[in-house]
């Protein structure tokens, strides 16, 4: 039977799912530890977004939890664009932090 349910993007990978899903979840000011957590990791790997793009995606119509916040929209931004490998290891510093709360 097929799902007429839209996979996310970050519901690709089990782990990151659950860190996004944790996110949701916490505190608007563990969330924003979380994010800038992302954009440093982000920076760290010299990823960047041109700055058009954050724009367009903050003055997107927000519709997504994360839009509500700059910050956050950013994050997700970065963390969508990282490589795998790095979207891995970020997803797990999320959960590890959010689990000690």
């Amino acid at each position: 039977m097929e799902s007429n349910l839209k996979q996310r993007w970050y519901d690709i990978d089990p782990t990151m799912s659950l860190a996004v899903s944790l996110m949701h979840d916490a505190p608007s000011e563990r969330q924003i530890e979380c994010a800038k957590l992302i954009i440093r990791k982000a920076h760290d790997f010299n990823i960047h977004i041109p700055q058009n793009k954050l724009e367009e995606a903050f003055n997107y119509f927000c519709k997504r939890w994360y839009d509500k916040d700059k910050e956050l929209a950013d994050a997700f931004q970065y963390l969508k664009i990282m490589p795998f490998e790095l979207q891995k290891e970020v997803s797990l510093e999320i959960i590890e932090k959010l689990e000690q709360s």
